[in-house]
């Protein structure tokens, strides 16, 4: 099996915290998600992991080469932003006959049982992983029938399926899928001046190919702030984890504590994950992301996402109130 990894892309959505880094890079639940994403990938027979990246493919590379030496990893870079199904026919020239192709897009991180896939596979050319939504209206979806799919709309207005696709795709002839794609372009199948996968799937199910829609388990979506904390606080469960320098603090769990970090006179909790070479001191926080080599002093922190190096404090207040005082403190 070959892996395409799509993680170009500007991650818009995530700034600041993308401005200097691949978004597949920015740290949920005390890993990347790109690491998130390999740690589930990595129990399957895989010959080559294929990234399709922009100008940070060199973080990718760099983190890729430090956290998983033993992986064959190729990288292509995709100069111009045509889509998704433009990225990953890049890979086309990586793909012989033969070759069984799972894609694997990094917005988002999965939990699902791949390793049924040859079971899931075995009356069917595909799969393409779903996962059942109540805000349909923002997904492409699946449309099944007696189990297999037989239509695909894009941000429908009425319920014609709730199966979200959710960026992960099997296909088992991965060098026929590339030739689809490449019909696909020379056609100028397009939406919006981008080329998507929706339109390559319905061309090969018009000429007879089947796919499924399996369902999986969890989509943790990590492409904006908000999602990227919930995410955070699912992968939390269970996991209370301290490897840092903990002093006069209270954890209240799930809280994550990288090795190297320093916590002292906090408390912290629920769903904090804390990375390497930060300083804690003295502070509230929870429902938060702090990344590493930050330091934070005196600071009352909720829902928050603290970027790499940032120093954040505040001073102490005395105060001198009354009886029957009701005083109520707010941030700007």
């Amino acid at each position: 099996m070959k892996i395409i990894l799509p993680v170009a892309g500007k991650g818009t959505r995530l700034r600041p915290h993308t401005q200097t880094k691949a978004k597949s890079l920015v740290h949920v639940a005390g890993k990347t998600v790109l690491e998130h994403i390999i740690s589930r990938l990595n129990h399957l027979w895989v010959t080559e992991y294929i990234f399709i990246t922009d100008e940070n493919g060199g973080q990718v590379c760099e983190f890729m080469e430090s956290k998983f030496p033993e992986l064959c990893c190729h990288y292509i870079v995709q100069t111009e932003q045509k889509g998704p199904a433009h990225a990953i026919f890049l890979a086309a020239q990586c793909i012989e006959k033969g070759d069984d192709l799972l894609i694997v897009f990094n917005d988002t991180i999965f939990d699902a049982d791949l390793s049924q896939i040859d079971d899931l596979c075995s009356d069917c050319d595909g799969l393409i992983y779903s996962k059942e939504v109540e805000d349909y209206q923002r997904f492409g979806v699946n449309v099944v029938l007696n189990g297999f799919i037989t239509e695909m709309v894009e941000k429908p207005d009425n319920p014609v399926s709730k199966l979200a696709q959710v960026g992960l795709y099997y296909l088992k002839d991965g060098h026929l899928f590339m030739e689809y794609l490449h019909q696909a372009i020379l056609a100028e199948d397009m939406v919006k001046g981008e080329y998507y996968l929706p339109a390559v799937f319905m061309r090969m199910i018009r000429d007879g190919m089947i796919f499924k829609a399996p369902e999986i388990d969890a989509w943790l979506d990590c492409g904006k702030p908000e999602t990227l904390l919930e995410s955070n606080s699912y992968l939390l469960i269970g996991r209370h984890h301290n490897h840092g320098s903990v002093t006069d603090s209270v954890l209240i769990e799930p809280v994550h504590i990288e090795k190297g970090a320093v916590v002292q006179g906090c408390i912290l909790g629920p769903n904090v994950s804390v990375a390497a070479g930060s300083t804690i001191e003295t502070s509230i926080i929870r429902n938060s992301i702090i990344n590493g080599k930050s330091h934070v002093r005196n600071m009352i922190l909720q829902n928050s996402i603290l970027g790499d190096a940032v120093h954040l404090t505040s001073s102490a207040r005395c105060m001198n109130i009354g009886d029957h005082s009701s005083i109520e403190m707010q941030g700007g």
